[in-house]
């Protein structure tokens, strides 16, 4: 029956996740108590109260319409029993304050509630045995109230198969002739973040264009289709779109119709007292300043608390000033608590049937207004403190245990979407959701769980971390950091089935981890260096490799699921590409013009192909679903212009970059490049500038090139010889020449021609050795490029086995000038159940084939390692102090080192942004080379704003610190755990070469003790 079970499951994904409880929705029946929701011989009547509340009544018939696209079968709606029905077979959905129906059951013992009884928008799903006279079983849907009822309807709509995506984003519905009910299916949840949703913003021109095309404007037609969105995801909050709306002015029945679906409504944070912004503009007479025109702005919000008297709201409080700016009066705490304290008797005299305490408040502490609080401004224990990321996505503030004792609590406002500086980003998912795990997991951590509310921009193409972000808010408990990957999958399936899962998860996660790094509204062709690292191409490859899986695997969806395929993955994957490759051809089409190239005009003409093809992109999505007399079914979606941001106000369209041509002489001319820089021969010797080579050791890269290519229209000979210094062999006394070696003396160059060098490591001396290549071609001269070579005794064979014998750990070798090593290959020791570093994969500038991931430092909210309670009073501004001691008993990574020579040496700690997330505390962490004290580094320290700017445009933080090595050989570095919000992702080592780059290089090899140089 098992083996029969699991068949059954195998055939058919329901719409559930992993992640969440088990699936209850078959496609078979195994069992004879299973229940017949659409059986092979019987199938079930719906069965809700009359007198319930008319939202759900909306959610019962929206189910009603997803069970005939699932099974073709209409299940008829009754209000009671009736006598003669077709079916004895009964699915019941009632509310335990409004639903007679399950009053009824309850009474009789039929039915048990207790689990969800009182209980904030619980709902209990389960299967009851002959429930009432003429139904012999049923599935009953029970809510605590009149959301736990609706989102336990769509939680059957989304176990029978139906995405919560399936009109926002065109998933189908998984069909299926037959559904049952598994025998035994008790179901009952209840969100953990008490309210939970998004604030459409920046809207225009994308989702304006869309909606005053399909719309006429943002009214309830289109509003509706927003709050059955959130209902299905078991969200219930909303702050509607403002750049130019009015939610309840533009159509009185948005709020009519959110109240009437269970969608709880506010006003952003700068538009208090349920008015929106523009309805000042339409009706507000004299300044928008308190101080001067008390009496008009008093009565405006009169009018606003009047008007949502019987809708359930969140009233605002506070003000700020028009367009979303600071009050012009300044940071006067006294105007700003008169503001308050007259809001509050607003509402006292509006709501005289109940305890103002009753209403919902929130004082949302964004940007400046932060300021306010932490200079002593307060508002009464009843209303919300909504914290407030930065804008991109690091919490500004959590909390303190002083705090998490108000009752009305706190929430977070955070960001998919940001219109400001330093950049806007508007256009295309570029949150991580690990980056989104592990900050509302701190939020979470620190009991801000009253409000969670992200702003998605124009909602599409948001879809993947709004879904992410609103599943987290019905239960951060049931992510963690091990199983986010499982998430992907999860979300995979349910919108195209489990075939093609975790290909697609890798698709959503390489998209987005890639914009991660770097916005792509901040991308400039210098953003990725072309000779560092070669990161551009790291990255190039990284993204063509994207492009072909995605497209490959579009090519093989049915046609059914390509659409939302375009739309969910492919679209961001391409575009993303497109972008990159843009600017990266500008990139090469800079440098090769520099260096006089013939190269110059085809990357010119690849910048003009990218730009197209974004273009192109674009008009595919706008075309979704056209015909030859109607526009696409999502016309203008990605009309946010993304090309050529300079600075945060978005250009009116995307921008072609200017261009360099060149027009090669009718002769032949070379030039000499190096490996690694953009100088060329012969401009460098007119400049004074030397060709260098990279610097070549025993454990580094052993081949590089010299770049001989020609700027003229002829071809060319050249030819090549070492010049070497004399190096004089100590033991012989004798001249051995020969260890550095090119791979051609002469050969013909069209465009050019790439020569090897490389080191014979048997004829080296100990120390640096150095030569030069000479090239000569056309023109007066030769070209000189210096090429050294160190071989350091402690990089040989015997040295390095002598040190390594018996360990465990192979140590990470410096080799090329640098040791670099990702956060996640260290060793972690001294983790306990309270304080410890955690793995978060996917984390971190990183790319996709590193497979490495960030350390997170985990702490208790109010604690040190020494088990000091720490001042976390909102006028503390300093750093607990920490001993030395506690420090060294605190978890810590450990990295095994190899140095191949002794010195003072760069330590770089490359971290996530954040800031102090409590007063009292830093954002620090400790260093130490082995046994050495350890040295305390705070990114709060000397932090302003323009380190601020510059950190969210890298998203990274470098904090730096000299590290003295006594001598050659092994060695262990030590990171130790202070503060909470830390977030290590790598660490270099400058030790005479390191170049710099925006990822920084590829991680260090690791020695062994059989190393045979």
């Amino acid at each position: 029956m098992r083996l029969g079970l699991c068949a059954a499951l195998c055939l058919w994904w329901s719409g559930s996740f992993v992640l969440a409880a088990e699936p209850y929705v078959v496609t078979a029946s195994v069992d004879p108590a299973d229940f017949a929701l659409v059986g092979d011989r019987a199938t079930a009547q719906i069965l809700v109260n009359a007198k319930d509340h008319p939202g759900l009544q909306r959610a019962v018939q929206s189910l009603q319409q997803d069970l005939q696209k699932v099974t073709g079968q209409q299940l008829p709606v009754h209000h009671s029993v009736t006598a003669g029905a077709a079916s004895d077979l009964a699915l019941i959905v009632g509310s335990l304050d409004q639903s007679a129906l399950l009053a009824d059951l309850v009474a009789r013992g039929k039915l048990d509630v207790s689990a969800i009884k009182g209980r904030w928008e619980a709902f209990q799903i389960s299967l009851v045995e002959a429930p009432m006279p003429g139904i012999s079983q049923a599935l009953v849907i029970a809510g605590s109230d009149k959301r736990g009822a609706i989102f336990g309807v769509y939680d059957l709509a989304e176990q029978m198969g139906v995405s919560p995506w399936v009109w926002w984003a065109d998933v189908p519905v998984k069909t299926s002739k037959v559904l049952y009910i598994k025998a035994g299916t008790h179901k009952v949840d209840a969100p953990k973040v008490k309210y939970r949703g998004i604030f459409l913003n920046d809207e225009y021109p994308a989702l304006t264009s869309w909606v005053m095309q399909k719309y006429g404007g943002y009214n309830h037609q289109f509003y509706q289709q927003v709050f059955e969105l959130l209902l299905r995801l078991k969200a219930n909050f909303l702050w509607p779109a403002m750049w130019n709306n009015a939610f309840a002015d533009d159509d009185w029945q948005n709020a009519v119709l959110a109240d009437e679906m269970g969608i709880v409504m506010s006003n952003s944070h700068h538009e208090p007292m349920l008015r929106a912004d523009k309805e000042w503009n339409r009706y507000g007479k004299g300044p928008w300043e308190y101080s001067k025109n008390r009496e008009a702005i008093y009565q405006f919000w009169q009018q606003g608390a009047v008007r949502h008297k019987n809708l359930e709201s969140i009233f605002t409080l506070g003000m700020r000033g028009q367009q979303d700016e600071p009050m012009s009066e300044g940071e006067n705490i006294g105007l700003l608590e008169k503001i308050v304290a007259d809001q509050r008797q607003i509402l006292t005299e509006t709501f005289k049937d109940r305890d103002i305490k009753t209403v919902p408040q929130v004082w949302a502490l964004y940007k400046e207004v932060q300021g306010f609080y932490e200079r002593g401004m307060r508002v009464p224990d009843d209303v919300t403190l909504l914290w407030s990321d930065d804008n991109f996505g690091h919490l500004r503030r959590l909390p303190t245990a002083q705090e998490r004792s108000r009752s009305g609590g706190a929430g977070v406002y955070y960001h998919f979407d940001y219109v400001g500086g330093p950049r806007s980003y508007t256009w295309i998912n570029s949150t991580p959701i690990a980056k989104i795990w592990q900050q509302m997991d701190l939020a979470w951590r620190y009991q801000a769980d009253r409000i969670w509310i992200v702003n998605v921009g124009d909602l599409k193409p948001m879809e993947y971390p709004i879904d992410f972000f609103l599943r987290m808010a019905w239960n951060p408990t049931r992510f963690t950091a091990g199983n986010l990957e499982q998430y992907a999958r999860d979300f995979a399936t349910q919108q195209f089935g489990p075939e093609h899962a975790t290909e697609i998860a890798w698709l959503l996660e390489g998209y987005s981890r890639h914009n991660g790094r770097r916005r792509p509204e901040a991308m400039t062709a210098q953003s990725y260096p072309l000779l560092a690292n070669q990161e551009a191409a790291r990255v190039s490859t990284e993204l063509a490799d994207l492009a072909q899986r995605s497209s490959a695997l579009l090519a093989k969806l049915p046609k059914n699921q390509q659409d939302a395929f375009i739309q969910l993955v492919d679209h961001p994957v391409q575009a993303t590409q497109a972008l990159f490759e843009l600017y990266h051809a500008e990139a090469r089409n800079q440098l090769l013009a520099s260096q006089g190239r013939r190269e110059t005009n085809a990357a010119a003409a690849d910048v003009k192909r990218w730009f197209d093809r974004d273009a192109a992109l674009t008009a595919r999505y706008h075309a979704i679903g056209s015909t030859s007399d109607k526009a696409g079914r999502w016309d203008q979606m990605m009309a946010q212009p993304h090309i050529g941001l300079r600075y945060w106000r978005n250009p009116e369209a995307n921008t072609m970059p200017v261009l360099l041509t060149n027009q090669p002489i009718e002769a032949a001319d070379m030039g000499v490049a190096a490996e690694g820089s953009s100088a060329s021969w012969p401009q460098s010797d007119d400049l004074g500038h030397s060709l260098t080579l990279p610097r070549f050791d025993r454990l580094g890269t052993q081949q590089r090139v010299i770049d001989i290519f020609n700027r003229g229209s002829q071809s060319f000979q050249f030819e090549a010889k070492v010049v070497e210094a004399k190096v004089v062999d100590a033991s012989s006394g004798k001249n051995k020449a020969g260890w550095l070696q090119i791979s051609a003396s002469q050969a013909e160059v069209k465009t050019s021609y790439p020569l090897k060098v490389s080191i014979d490591w048997s004829k080296t001396q100990p120390g640096l050795n150095q030569a030069e290549v000479w090239v000569k071609g056309t023109g007066y001269g030769w070209a000189k490029i210096k090429v050294t070579a160190l071989d350091s005794p402690a990089a040989r064979a015997p040295a390095i086995q002598a040190a390594l014998a018996a360990r465990q750990n192979a140590p990470f070798a410096d080799a090329d000038g640098y040791i670099a090593v990702n956060a996640s290959s260290a060793q972690v020791q001294g983790n306990s159940t309270e304080r410890y570093w955690q793995q978060v994969a996917g984390l971190g500038r990183f790319l996709l084939d590193e497979q490495a991931g960030s350390m997170v430092a985990v702490t208790p909210v109010d604690q040190l390692g020494d088990t000091n309670p720490v001042d976390t009073s909102p006028a503390n501004t300093s750093s607990a102090e920490i001993s030395p001691a506690a420090i060294k008993q605190a978890p810590r990574l450990q990295f095994p080192l190899y140095f191949q020579q002794a010195g003072e040496f760069n330590l770089q700690l490359y971290l996530s942004p954040a800031l102090q997330i409590t007063p009292g505390r830093g954002v620090r962490l400790a260093v130490a080379l082995g046994d050495a004290e350890p040295q305390l580094l705070d990114l709060m320290a000397n932090y302003d704003d323009k380190v601020w700017q510059q950190s969210v445009l890298d998203n990274i933080r470098i904090l730096s610190h000299r590290l003295q090595v006594a001598s050659p050989g092994l060695h262990q570095l030590r990171v130790y755990l202070v503060d909470p919000a830390v977030v290590l992702q790598k660490i270099t080592i400058d030790t005479g070469a390191l170049q710099p780059g925006y990822v920084g290089p590829v991680q260090s090899r690791r020695l062994h003790p059989q190393e045979n140089q």
